[in-house]
């Protein structure tokens, strides 16, 4: 009889557990910092940047309450899937292979990669003749990283960075050629420096930018999605995105 009662007091917590799990009142949603426009901290310390608003949007949205967590990006999923944190918001790219770790949620932008450098940079960067021996700066793990590495290998060295910053200013020390970076990171970090240029045309890479959650969240994924659509609608979206960018990034 005492066993049948410990059993059923089991089954009991265990039901009251996933149900309070679903009710995702409390979120933990992890950033990449700096990756300016999309988070940033100011001068006084404060957590900001596109992404950052559009997340405190979404958890108003969710009537939820949001720990924002910083983690460096090449522990991104690992941290999501010992569980640091519940979401990844941090500008990235949906593809299969990130697709198989984790869930995303329905794109909410997308923006493609730059080509940036000195002024005094003339290769054409379509041409490997002209690009064989010089040395490209990418962030590590992104969909710039993938693209170079499958179109360059064995033409360029590819020196990876945990950080923008780490690799803009390798940029202004002359120890890169060129660097491949999200667009809007180039705009706001190297193309407002002088002595700098874009190059290139922009390449549209992936299927746009989603939050990642762990596959087994799905309720998770299906509260942003539903949260993410309403702000859209009703103009909250626009009215983050355009404190931004002068372009529409909206999917």
């Amino acid at each position: 009889m005492n066993k049948l009662i410990v059993a059923a007091s089991c089954a009991l917590a265990l039901v009251t557990g996933s149900v309070q799990a679903k009710d995702w009142k409390e979120i933990r949603i992890a950033f990449d910092v700096p990756y300016e426009p999309f988070e940033y901290k100011t001068p006084d310390g404060e957590l900001t940047g596109f992404e950052v608003e559009l997340a405190e949007a979404m958890c108003a949205e969710l009537n939820a309450e949001c720990e924002f967590v910083i983690q460096a990006w090449d522990g991104m999923i690992p941290g999501l899937l010992a569980r640091k944190f519940d979401a990844i918001m941090s500008s990235m790219s949906i593809t299969p292979e990130r697709a198989e770790r984790v869930l995303f949620s329905e794109p909410y932008y997308n923006t493609p990669g730059g080509w940036f450098a000195r002024t005094d940079f003339s290769a054409d960067v379509t041409d490997m003749s002209q690009m064989e021996g010089l040395t490209v700066g990418v962030q590590r793990g992104t969909t710039m990283d993938t693209y170079v590495t499958n179109e360059m290998s064995g033409v360029v060295t590819v020196k990876r960075y945990t950080t923008a910053d780490d690799m803009v200013l390798d940029l202004e020390g002359q120890r890169l050629d060129v660097v491949f970076v999200d667009y809007p990171v180039g705009e706001q970090t190297i193309l407002s420096k002088e002595g700098f240029k874009e190059v290139g045309e922009p390449v549209k890479l992936g299927e746009g930018v989603g939050v990642a959650m762990r596959q087994r969240d799905r309720d998770l994924a299906g509260k942003i999605n539903a949260a993410l659509r309403k702000l859209k609608n009703d103009g909250t979206y626009d009215a983050i995105m355009t404190k931004y960018f002068s372009y529409d990034i909206k999917m």
